[in-house]
């Protein structure tokens, strides 16, 4: 099983956010970077806009175990910046991970599964 390790500086984001690609739907922007390493790097970004600091700390929790829980799908050494959309704050755990899993399709990061198989895992 491999780690991910965490985004955590400015300058860390702003080079994912300039050299980086993304892709959005209605929850979630994901912007994707190669990092040159053996794994992944993770940062994620919950706004003020998306509500008070109670509601923006349940949206990051639920964003990070969708990725720990299918942290073996994604490809390795990149840099991943996951960013919050207002509607995220209003839905359930599955909504949030179906759009993460939704936008590893879109940049082809990800190894595809079955339907049983994952429907399985929870």
């Amino acid at each position: 099983m491999r780690f991910s390790e965490s985004l955590k500086k400015n300058h860390q984001f702003q080079t994912v956010y300039k050299k980086g690609v993304s892709r959005a739907n209605k929850y979630l922007i994901m912007y994707i970077m190669e990092n040159g390493t053996e794994g992944n790097r993770i940062g994620i970004s919950v706004s003020k806009k998306v509500g008070n600091s109670v509601v923006r700390h349940r949206v990051t929790r639920l964003i990070r175990e969708a990725y720990r829980l299918h942290e073996n799908r994604f490809n390795s050494g990149l840099d991943l910046v996951i960013i919050a959309r207002p509607g995220a704050a209003t839905v359930g755990y599955k909504e949030v991970e179906s759009a993460l899993l939704h936008l590893c399709r879109i940049h082809h990061i990800c190894e595809e599964m079955s339907e049983e198989y994952s429907s399985a895992d929870q």
